[in-house]
């Protein structure tokens, strides 16, 4: 006759409960995780394009951008985006919107294809296109003849 050790019994069940809770458990934190990098990846915005409407806020939102996404250019309105900062307070040696006088020389000195040239390629401290990366080389022309006082 077989003798059962109740001890032994007791153990493989303890152990046998101990690995299906550890089974389970971990099938739950890999829910967890993948719910976790879901989360973390997932996309933070959505891509606009001119006409069509945005799942959240509709064309609301390209208002800012409208001259620019609708084809149109404003001169005065590119320049208080982009070139302002450094023209108004004449920053790092840039020629300030109002002062003719240093225009005058400038456009004396080098002429208005240099100048253009320069602000479309960037010179000294001045980046290329003054970072108005949607500005065409005609828009950057207009700007130069703008902030020069020759376009007015």
């Amino acid at each position: 006759m077989a003798v059962f050790n109740s001890n032994i019994v007791i153990r493989v069940a303890r152990l046998s409960v101990l690995a299906l809770s550890v089974v389970f458990m971990g099938s739950l934190a890999a829910q967890t995780s993948e719910e976790l990098i879901a989360e973390r990846i997932k996309p933070v915005g959505e891509v606009c394009v001119a006409g069509e409407s945005c799942a959240r806020g509709g064309a609301a939102p390209m208002a800012a951008a409208g001259a620019a996404a609708s084809g149109e250019f404003n001169v005065e309105q590119t320049y208080q985006q982009n070139c302002n900062v450094c023209h108004a307070s004449g920053m790092a040696g840039a020629p300030k919107l109002d002062d003719a006088a240093e225009w005058q020389a400038r456009l004396a000195d080098k002429g208005m294809e240099t100048l253009v040239a320069n602000a479309i390629n960037g010179i000294n401290a001045m980046p290329a296109k003054g970072m108005c990366m949607t500005c065409s080389d005609e828009n950057i022309a207009e700007l130069v003849e703008y902030i020069s006082g020759q376009g007015q």
